[in-house]
């Protein structure tokens, strides 16, 4: 006898059925669901900010990372370069960042925060620490570190499976030689 598989919806509710719970419990679709969370709250504590989340995490790397290129900004937020393309543009538009020619290669373009990014990074840090705890608030106090933790190996550990890996470079103190030069 075959399964029904219909839908019931009532009043614009969904009856679920078991394939349907099947997906929605996949970590795939839960990580997803989280994101879209995530970027909810974002939105919703940082509106008056007009900046989405990677936007945000553009502008803090350019600060912290005074002339940066596009390609190192896409290694250090881990965004692809189409993506990077026009998060630069939105930001350079809203007079947040600019662009400069580089001083090596003038094809490459190098990216500063601008004194009213600056602010904006400034003012934005209450919004920005309330979403991270609405994002973590549903969870008991002792769960929020472990949480992290697990989700901090998950994306180390899948990390080149991205899209847009992250790909940072350490950087370390340089030795000195015996005959005094750097290495």
């Amino acid at each position: 006898m075959a399964r029904d598989r219909s839908t019931t919806i009532r009043n614009g509710d969904i009856q679920i059925s078991e394939d349907d719970s099947r997906v929605l419990a996949m970590p795939g679709h839960l990580i997803r669901r989280l994101q879209q969370i995530s970027f909810a709250l974002f939105v919703d504590q940082a509106k008056a900010f007009e900046i989405t989340p990677v936007q945000y995490a553009a502008m803090v790397a350019i600060n912290n990372h005074p002339g940066i290129d596009q390609t190192a900004l896409c290694n250090i937020v881990a965004l692809d370069r189409s993506t990077v393309g026009d998060v630069v543009g939105r930001l350079e538009n809203k007079r947040l960042i600019k662009r400069l020619n580089g001083a090596v290669d003038r094809r490459t373009k190098s990216l500063y925060i601008t004194p009213a990014g600056r602010r904006l990074i400034k003012d934005i840090e209450p919004a920005v620490q309330s979403t991270q705890r609405l994002i973590l608030a549903p969870l008991k106090a002792n769960e929020r570190g472990a949480f992290l933790r697990m989700l901090k190996e998950l994306v180390h550990l899948n990390n080149e499976h991205s899209r847009a890996p992250l790909r940072l470079t350490e950087t370390r103190p340089r030795r000195r030689s015996a005959r005094g030069d750097t290495t």
